[in-house]
């Protein structure tokens, strides 16, 4: 029973950090409503999620934030992708309805999975979350409590991914409506520019 409350804290943390809209959430979603191979997406943000959480929480957190040169690659190539996900994103906007929904369907397995390991290992956000925050706090626990902190925050991203590409493809008839896609595309481009923007700030405020 005692380790209860570490799970607890790792699967409340793991969800705080998770569920709030970013690059792998915009991406899962979009794959869900377009019903093509959104549980393997999921599947890999979660998988991933696992792997870093692990290298967090046993000692890879403090590695990584003793590493200045490594932490800024890694924001610089995520802000190169921010910025090309999200006008990526606004040109379709100016698409045909319809064809902003077929170019959805034609993308191939190989183009989905770069584009899932791009929004995961390309932006820094993730690894800030699951390596710094949720390792740093994870640390701080005895051995076995560890464990059962990682697994709070490993079954908080389990649940809420496949949730969001399950509803997501549930929802898919009024998500692929011309109308809405557009302002999701405009919704989500904004907000890849956005944390493009956030990165930026927060480079310029280490110099």
């Amino acid at each position: 029973m005692m380790y209860w409350l570490p799970w607890v804290q790792g699967f409340t943390l793991g969800a705080g950090l998770i569920i709030p809209i970013g690059a792998q959430n915009a991406f899962v979603l979009n794959q869900g409503m377009r019903r093509q191979y959104h549980l393997l997406v999921a599947a890999i943000c979660s998988l991933f999620d696992v792997l870093l959480i692990s290298l967090g929480v046993f000692g890879g957190g403090a590695a990584l934030q003793s590493h200045g040169l490594l932490y800024w690659g890694i924001s610089l190539a995520g802000m190169a992708f921010l910025l090309l996900y999200g006008a990526h994103c606004w040109r379709r906007v100016f698409q045909q309805g319809q064809a902003v929904a077929l170019s959805g369907r034609e993308r191939g397995l190989k183009a989905v999975i770069i584009g899932v390991l791009a929004v995961t290992l390309l932006n820094p956000q993730v690894y800030i979350e699951t390596v710094m925050i949720l390792g740093s706090v994870g640390g701080g626990f005895a051995e076995r409590e560890k464990w059962a902190f990682a697994i709070g925050c490993f079954s908080a991203s389990l649940i809420w991914f496949f949730t969001l590409a399950l509803a997501a493809a549930r929802m898919s008839n009024w998500l692929n409506r011309p109308l809405v896609q557009k302002v999701m595309d405009a919704t989500i481009g904004t907000l890849m520019w956005l944390l493009a923007a956030k990165l930026a700030l927060g480079l310029s405020e280490t110099l």
